[in-house]
């Protein structure tokens, strides 16, 4: 193992880019690298960038930057930054007049050649620049090494056709492409003969999966996939309100591998607000599919997205929003203060909420939904809930997992409990997670 060479990967953003860092690590592991923790010990560190808020741009940055001593005491070090940050249109050239210790800077385009922009920079002394403007076609042949053990992610598609006026999304992963559904459904077999228990599905809207392939819908894909033998959970994210049908409810509500929790991002309770989104819904319509959703499945958890301090946004805007996810009653919000994007049109708005405003409308959101949460939470106190074994804690010297509603419960065991579903007694709740005696191991 000493003389393996290793590499560090440092991932920004969704669980779509956790993924992408785990086929980075595939692409390397075949290169012979192992993986290390220890910067220092490293022979390459890899970036895999975001850029769909401002905050974690800023990370990036800074920590790309902080490795230009490392990079100075170790002239073989080599340093790689990809995903979507390097994607934007004249990022990379500006990038590397600012970053020029940079070694590898790639995109989202091109992540499947990692291996090749690799291979080729150890051959030469100069900075490798390959960021691809058009998409290219799907690869099903890029290993992974999967870090996430009982979970994995699957993606279904790639790419984004909504243009949702605030988001960079389109215009650094490309127009929407959807994966052969006998590939993903293939993929979901291998994983779950490996021992996973639970894939989830992932593309930036997975309900128009299928809309560029005949005779398939993500609703007839979830169907297969839950048909496949094994103890298993099938999850997906994310969903588009404009695109979440009653097919598909209807199939959520059919099959017992299906988790309990959908998350349908609302990121508006105003319909001129939504309107300004491009997000092609009004509230009435949000509302009538989560009406729809309970209809069909009444325990269903629902968690959502919110945006406050988008451009022109009033204070009757926000009160519109505050009240909507009061008539929803939310398991979970993630909650985000509008940031500008430049090149997205909501960029050039007039209207730009000041810093403080926004604020305090994020934190009058996150109360309330704290509180919610808390109640809410209450409801699980002596009873006894399923839960899958994601982990372990070290601080707390407990194990963890989720219940089929996305609930998280810490509970004690002195078996390995890893990759297993139990059996839990709710003795303590908290704002967002349980406390629990282990009853069952199944």
């Amino acid at each position: 193992m000493e003389n393996y060479k290793k590499f560090k990967i440092i991932t920004y953003g969704c669980q779509m880019n956790v993924h992408e860092s785990e086929k980075i690590a595939g692409i390397l592991s075949e290169l012979n690298y192992v993986m290390t923790e220890d910067e220092k010990q490293a022979d390459i560190i890899v970036f895999n960038t975001c850029c769909i808020r401002e905050n974690a741009e800023d990370r990036a940055f800074g920590n790309v930057g902080a490795l230009k001593k490392l990079k100075k005491a170790n002239k073989n070090l080599i340093i790689a930054v990809g995903g979507c940050m390097t994607q934007q249109k004249g990022f990379a050239k500006s990038f590397h007049e600012s970053y020029p210790f940079v070694d590898i800077i790639f995109g989202t385009h091109n992540l499947d050649n990692f291996k090749l922009l690799l291979q080729k920079k150890l051959s030469s002394k100069k900075t490798i620049i390959e960021v691809l403007e058009k998409e290219g076609s799907i690869c099903e042949t890029t290993n992974k090494l999967r870090s996430s053990y009982p979970n994995a992610w699957v993606n279904i598609s790639y790419g984004c056709n909504n243009f949702c006026s605030y988001c960079i999304v389109p215009y650094v992963r490309g127009r929407e492409r959807s994966r052969k559904e006998v590939d993903i459904i293939n993929e979901c077999k291998s994983l779950i003969e490996d021992g996973y228990k639970e894939i989830t599905l992932l593309g930036q809207n997975v309900n128009s999966y299928g809309n560029d392939l005949e005779g398939v819908t993500f609703a007839s894909l979830i169907k297969k996939i839950s048909q496949i033998e094994g103890d298993f959970r099938l999850s997906f994210m994310t969903n588009h309100p404009k695109d979440f049908n009653e097919e598909l409810i209807k199939a959520l509500a059919k099959s017992d591998k299906i988790s309990k929790r959908v998350h349908l991002p609302v990121q508006a309770g105003s319909n001129r607000i939504l309107k300004l989104m491009n997000r092609k819904y009004t509230r009435e319509d949000y509302l009538s599919k989560v009406n729809l959703l309970r209809k069909y499945i009444p325990d269903i958890a629902i968690t959502t997205d919110i945006m406050v301090g988008f451009p022109t946004e009033t204070e009757e805007d926000f009160m519109d929003t505050f009240n909507l996810v009061k008539e929803v009653g939310f398991s979970g919000a993630f909650t985000f203060v509008y940031s500008r994007r430049k090149g997205t049109p909501a960029a050039e708005m007039d209207g730009q909420i000041p810093e403080d405003v926004s604020k305090n409308r994020i934190m009058a959101l996150i109360d309330y939904q704290n509180e919610f949460n808390r109640e809410e939470s209450k409801k699980y106190l002596n009873k006894t809930v399923e839960i899958l074994c994601e982990g372990y804690d070290d601080k707390k010297k407990m194990y963890l997992g989720r219940d089929t509603y996305g609930r998280m419960a810490y509970f004690s065991s002195d078996k390995e409990l890893i990759g297993r579903f139990v059996d839990v007694k709710i003795i303590k709740t908290g704002g967002i997670s349980l406390l629990g005696e282990v009853v069952k191991v199944k």
